[in-house]
């Protein structure tokens, strides 16, 4: 006996709303990830102005500061169209969707970077940074590694 299975693909406005969904939460968490790629390399290069160099530093520091909320708007968008995918469509209910809970622990994480990222700018607004240029650059890193750990829970759903 062949057991048929039902679900998006069964009803097509569940499926055409839910794929909208799905590529705006895909979108959305690009482009915020996106921006946590570049604040730290902004931090490098706030790391290496000379003192005397004003204009350029707050010029950076403009930059930083509106990137860094630009990101907080993308990251609210992409947690919530998240939400409605797990809540609204059920992605990751069930028995057996651990890869969810590894995604999840990532997201965290991610979110605990940006928040850094924002410690960071404040540290650098108030001439405190003492972080390296060289630490900054690993740092700038881990971005790559949250992503790329977080695409791949989402797509090939190991476990």
């Amino acid at each position: 006996m062949v057991r048929r299975r039902t679900g998006a693909a069964d009803n097509p406005p569940m499926s055409t709303s839910y794929l909208w969904v799905k590529a705006f939460h895909i979108v959305f968490v690009a482009s915020w990830f996106a921006g946590l790629f570049y604040l730290p390399r902004l931090f490098v290069n706030l790391a290496t102005v000379p003192a005397d160099s004003h204009a350029e530093r707050e010029r950076l520091l403009m930059m930083a500061r509106k990137l860094y909320r630009f990101a907080s708007l993308l990251m609210i968008v992409a947690i919530a169209l998240g939400v409605v995918l797990w809540w609204g469509y059920g992605i990751g209910r069930g028995p057996h969707q651990y890869w969810l809970h590894a995604k999840l622990l990532f997201v965290v994480g991610a979110i605990g970077y940006h928040h850094a990222c924002r410690s960071l700018l404040r540290k650098f607004e108030e001439f405190a940074n003492v972080r390296s240029e060289r630490w900054l650059r690993i740092f700038n890193e881990v971005a790559v590694l949250l992503f790329t750990v977080i695409v791949v829970l989402a797509v090939v759903k190991p476990f």
